[in-house]
């Protein structure tokens, strides 16, 4: 991004990131709170700021939440689009000969792709089933981030963790259980970025 100062890039991304989580906007002083400006006016001057650079889109009479609407208007990057992932039990990715285009600020460096979420294992993140997540592909994760893995040979969203010499992929969701499995069995795909979800298509 640029053409914005480090503050408005840390209200960028968490505006952004909270609507990936959430489904909508955060409020002022959710953002306030978060990032630790001492006033409300603060948090409207910088998304002021970002939505004049383009970044974000909004109708700024809306005094309980900053955004009604945010349309992230980096351009657009096409992306694989590698079939479905489960967030449930491990079922394998289905490799389509597909692609996507997605906003290019939901990328990370290197080499990117779409999978479609099957399941509510993590549920309480924000994943719903029909989610498409957009990940980096890299064969490390840290501790506590939702990565893609493969488990003796089949795919599964998870949060990641390392204990000792096993690896724990938990879900997001208090009703599953986590997956176990010796560091040898697990193999990093990659780690989730983003999140597109289509409204019209959401199950009620």
């Amino acid at each position: 991004m640029t053409g914005i100062t480090p503050a408005q890039q840390k209200v960028f991304s968490f505006v952004r990131d909270y609507i990936n989580r959430h489904g909508y906007s955060p409020s002022y002083e959710e953002v306030r709170r978060s990032l630790g400006f001492k006033s409300l006016n603060s948090v409207y001057k910088h998304l002021k700021q970002l939505e004049q650079r383009g970044y974000l889109k909004s109708p700024w009479n809306n005094g309980k939440r900053v955004l009604e609407i945010v349309s992230l208007s980096a351009g657009a990057a096409a992306i694989p689009f590698l079939g479905a992932v489960a967030a449930g039990t491990p079922i394998e990715a289905v490799e389509t000969p597909e692609s996507i285009e997605v906003p290019e600020n939901f990328l990370g460096n290197g080499n990117n792709f779409a999978l479609r979420v099957r399941g509510d294992s993590m549920i309480d993140d924000g994943i719903r089933d029909g989610d498409i997540l957009i990940i980096t592909r890299q064969p490390q994760a840290e501790n506590g981030q939702t990565v893609v893995a493969l488990v003796r040979g089949e795919a599964t969203v998870k949060k990641f963790y390392l204990r000792g010499s096993q690896i724990e992929l938990k879900p997001a969701n208090s009703h599953m259980k986590p997956i176990f499995a010796r560091a040898e069995e697990v193999e990093i795909v990659g780690v989730v970025m983003g999140l597109l979800r289509n409204y019209r298509t959401q199950k009620h």
